[in-house]
């Protein structure tokens, strides 16, 4: 999370990308170090061990690929921050090992393009923008209608490029790694238009989308860090005291009701900041017996995510759409248009009046989104999370989700995450989808390629959660 802006920007710039193998080759030898040594204070990092299931799969793909038969794309879940190392990680040295055992004769190094968001250099620094310029990646503006530039360059890289790419179709993160946001379209739509490239070009190539999930578990289970972390955050946010009766209960129920006290308190404090400085009429929600009280949280929590993004929305005139991940995004554009703009050719060069408006509109635009950063923070939380699989990773992505509202409401940036412990990643890898078949299948008629887009994103959503099992 970048510092508050207090000034207007020049326009957001395209990035294009310029793949070069020394770059990736140097990438490679370094991740492993990335990976376990936090070298940035927004990456979590403290990996020691990537598994993988299935690589021979992925490494017979490329394998034809490289002999001119297919074209694919990788589909992989984006739980975390670090993702993108993880699967550097995977591509360079995982899939390659698996491939000399099994006798797969493949050209290296292995590597792919990417699609990453564009914001992701506004707050980790330009110096990322040139890294992943070089390590072969398209940026993408999350929000836009079209982005013309980002979408035409991946459709070709897919249909053209030597390599093939990767792509997050949760379009961001959601600190879950048992929960798969709803998925975006952009993939199975790549998907579609690179068949419809080849077919163009009378190219005989025939097209998949691999899926692949990222899941990470602590090496050894961080209770006393969990229980560290949530004390902290009982201390920070003015709660008094814990009374809870110990006697008889195992660590994970203990917890567990303070996570839930925790979490009723900060809902209630947020409620009455809404009511009495945002004039919100939130209504006392009455708990039943028959309605448990996780339940009852999350009803209040979804009213308190609407209401922060209703305030954002009403000032930036845009009408609630979708869920709340596509309100996220929306008002994401609309913020930048107001901080990053377009309009104006040279910031320095405005009279003193017009650069002073503008820095105004630059700082209440980056305030107002505040509020949509509070309800992003928790876009994948659901009621029984915690209780359907009481394992020390739930409790920790969720202690980590409470810690970054805390953190964005008291901080003007938002500080690294503690690390609670080392953790390991395993690397799932799925069956391929083959899209050429879809495709032909609804050619020529706009509504069945509507409804085969829709379709395959559909299927892919269910096999990545089957991955995650």
């Amino acid at each position: 999370m970048p510092k508050s802006i207090h000034s207007t920007q020049p326009p957001l710039k395209f990035i294009p990308q310029r793949h070069n193998p020394l770059i990736v080759k140097i990438a490679s030898w370094f991740v492993p170090f990335a990976l376990r040594v936090r070298t940035r204070p927004w990456l979590p990092a403290g990996i020691v061990n990537i598994e993988a299931k299935n690589a021979e799969v992925l490494a017979k793909l490329y394998q034809e690929f490289q002999a001119g038969k297919i074209r694919f794309l990788i589909a992989f879940r984006h739980p975390e921050v670090e993702d993108p190392l993880t699967m550097l990680y995977f591509l360079t040295r995982i899939v390659p090992k698996v491939a000399r055992q099994k006798g797969i004769a493949l050209q290296y190094p292995l590597h792919s393009h990417f699609m990453y968001e564009r914001g992701m250099t506004l707050w980790a620094g330009k110096w990322l923008g040139w890294l992943f310029s070089g390590l072969g990646g398209v940026p993408v503006r999350r929000g836009r209608r079209v982005d013309r530039n980002s979408i035409q360059m991946a459709r070709d890289l897919f249909a053209n490029a030597k390599m093939p790419i990767a792509v997050a179709p949760e379009g961001g993160t959601n600190g879950h790694s048992g929960i798969v946001s709803p998925l975006e379209p952009g993939v199975a739509q790549l998907g579609f238009w690179c068949v419809e490239d080849l077919q163009k070009a009378n190219r005989e190539e025939k097209v998949f989308i691999i899926p692949i999930a990222i899941k990470y578990s602590y090496v050894n289970p961080p209770w006393e860090k969990i229980d560290w972390l949530l004390s902290k955050l009982e201390t920070d946010s003015g709660l008094p005291v814990a009374e809870i009766s110990l006697t008889g209960q195992k660590k994970e129920e203990i917890l567990y009701q303070r996570f839930l006290r925790l979490a009723e308190y900060l809902i209630s404090e947020m409620e009455e900041f809404y009511r009495r400085f945002y004039h919100r009429d939130l209504p006392e929600i009455i708990t039943e017996e028959k309605n448990p009280v996780n339940e009852v949280l999350i009803t209040r929590l979804h009213r308190l995510m609407d209401t922060a993004l209703q305030i954002s929305e009403q000032y930036f005139n845009i009408q609630p759409q979708g869920n709340f991940i596509d309100r996220c995004r929306r008002l994401e554009e609309a913020g930048w248009n107001y901080i990053y703009r377009d309009d104006i050719e040279d910031i320095q060069s405005l009279p003193p009046f017009k650069r002073g408006l503008a820095d105004w509109v630059a700082e209440e635009a980056d305030l107002r989104m505040q509020h949509m950063r509070i309800a992003e923070s928790f876009v994948a939380v659901t009621a029984n999370y915690i209780q359907e699989n009481p394992t020390a990773e739930r409790f920790a992505e969720t202690a980590l989700l409470m810690f970054d509202m805390l953190s964005r409401i008291k901080d003007s940036t938002l500080p690294g995450r503690p690390s609670l412990g080392l953790k390991q990643a395993m690397i799932t890898v799925g069956e391929p989808i083959a899209v050429s078949e879809r495709w032909e299948n609804c050619q020529d008629n706009k509504q069945a390629l509507r409804k085969g887009v829709s379709d395959l994103t559909k299927d892919l959503q269910v096999m990545l959660e089957e991955l995650i099992k």
